[in-house]
């Protein structure tokens, strides 16, 4: 019979190993796109719908659409395009990952 220590490290596992899962299972593109912004674009690019970008030279997300249609972004960052500076890593998306994190740029567009 397993001891109350054991129960515990297991229920503390498969709460720990549940909160792993993708937002995008948990919620809508938008939360999936901000979540993965965060984890790889937030270190020079300011994502949120203020701010400014720890690196002077990256623009913040909310203004791309001044540029950009910003629909016309999945299919780069599916290639890995690098967007015009040599600075930024370069990194490809999956299709699900790049439409997510394109429904989240349209959603923090300054108006």
């Amino acid at each position: 019979m397993p001891s109350a220590i054991h129960r515990y490290a297991v229920a503390t596992a498969a709460l720990l190993f549940l909160g792993q899962t993708p937002a995008w299972g948990q919620g809508s593109p938008e939360m999936h796109g901000e979540t993965l912004a965060s984890q790889h674009c937030a270190m020079c690019h300011a994502i949120g719908r203020s701010g400014n970008s720890p690196n002077a030279l990256a623009r913040p997300f909310r203004t791309l659409g001044q540029t950009y249609a910003i629909e016309s972004l999945e299919e780069p960052l599916r290639n890995g395009a690098l967007f015009g500076h040599p600075v930024m890593p370069g990194f490809a998306l999956d299709a699900r990952d790049a439409h997510a994190i394109v429904r989240y740029l349209k959603s923090i567009q300054a108006r």
